[in-house]
């Protein structure tokens, strides 16, 4: 007969087999586990270390013996993932790439807006350095009209006489003077550059101190005159406002000497001069409202200014007198001859009249003698007497 299994043995197998099935992924999970702890023990310890000690060092090398592979592993995935790019471009539908050229429109027209933006800050930032540098009392203006005509050399600006632009008043931009306030509305001004034929500003070269004035002409060239032969001049000296006449500021930078010329018996050098703005690409100026002291002319600048003239004049007034001095005295000759001219005339008609009477004396001499025969003898003897009486009466 036939042994029947036992209910526990049949239990016990079933549980071993359970066992058995579960053991790989237990194993797997246990080996996680470990290798996770053992991976934040050593990160631990490497901290510790402070970047010099084993786990530090192993680290080190095995990063410098993974980066080849990380290195070959990125430029084999490189193409793949160009190749992906292009994929979703040609995928792409016609909206979704509309989108993006109004989006790289608007981006572009940004990145333009913004950079027009840091440019006019910057130009603003550089007058505001002239203004501190100067010392200046001024106004900031907006160009907003070049050049009317092409005989004048003038801009407008928008600011007026409500702003409390006034005529005469000098303007200036980042660089130094550039013009002259000429007409002024209620709202806009017309400023007259340097350049313009109509313009002088009296101004010297910086370096040696030379007074002239600066002159604009027909060419729209600027020329520096009354710069005498004898003082020193060189291409390249910064040519300044000189601050006479109360007008510009003293000291404020105008341009620099272009070309020096000297014509033969000529007292002044024919000098141009490169402005430092140019009139097309003006935008921002200042208008100097007003000088202080420290910025006109002292009065030892004005007697450098007039010392030439002074020379000048007392040169031409020594020639004028050594001529003069010349001039008198051949006067004073031409006098004298006249005079002894004049006596020897006087003298002769006394003679005349002398013999005159006394041919007549004699005459009547002769009659009351009654000698009619010595007539010719009496009068030659009357004429010589009337002769020597002549003198005697001179």
């Amino acid at each position: 007969m036939p042994k029947m299994p036992s209910m526990h043995g049949g239990r016990a197998k079933s549980t071993s087999s359970k066992l058995r099935r579960s053991e790989p992924g237990g194993s797997a999970g246990l080996l996680t586990v470990v290798l996770s702890a053992i991976a934040i023990l050593i990160f631990t310890l490497s901290v510790r270390e402070g970047g010099e000690g084993f786990f530090s060092s192993t680290r080190s090398v095995v990063q410098t013996i993974v980066s080849p592979i990380r290195m070959l592993g990125g430029y084999a995935t490189a193409p793949f993932s160009g190749m992906s790019n292009v994929m979703r471009n040609l995928t792409a539908d016609e909206q979704t790439l509309e989108e993006l050229k109004q989006e790289n429109a608007q981006l572009t027209a940004r990145n333009i807006e913004l950079e027009e933006a840091q440019q006019t800050a910057r130009r603003l930032e550089e007058l505001l350095d002239l203004r501190n540098t100067y010392n200046l009392q001024s106004i900031v203006a907006r160009i907003i009209s070049g050049p009317s005509d092409s005989w004048a050399v003038s801009v407008v600006i928008d600011k007026g006489s409500a702003a409390g632009v006034r005529v005469g008043m000098p303007v200036s931009n980042s660089m130094g003077a550039v013009g002259q306030v000429i007409e002024c509305s209620a709202s806009t001004s017309v400023v007259r550059l340097l350049t313009d034929e109509g313009s002088s500003v009296s101004a010297m070269v910086q370096s040696s101190r030379a007074q002239g004035m600066l002159e604009g002409s027909a060419d729209s060239s600027l020329r520096l005159s009354l710069i005498r032969t004898d003082q020193s001049v060189d291409v390249g000296d910064v040519v300044v406002t000189s601050g006479l006449g109360g007008v510009f500021p003293k000291g404020l930078p105008v341009g620099k000497v272009a070309t020096i010329e000297k014509n033969p018996g000529s007292t002044y050098y024919a000098i141009t001069v490169d402005p430092y703005y140019r009139p097309e690409t003006l935008e921002e100026v200042l208008v100097i409202t007003s000088l202080t002291e420290e910025q006109q002319a002292t009065s030892e600048d004005i007697e450098n200014a007039d010392k030439p003239d002074l020379e000048a004049a007392s040169g031409r007034g020594a020639s004028a007198a050594s001529k003069g001095e010349g001039d008198g005295k051949e006067d004073a000759n031409e006098e004298e001859e006249k005079s002894s001219e004049e006596g020897d005339d006087t003298a002769d008609d006394d003679a005349a009249e002398g013999g005159t009477d006394a041919n007549a004396r004699g005459n009547e001499r002769d009659r009351s003698d009654g000698s009619d025969a010595s007539d010719a003898g009496s009068t030659s003897y009357d004429e010589s007497y009337g002769y020597d009486m002549g003198y005697e009466g001179v």
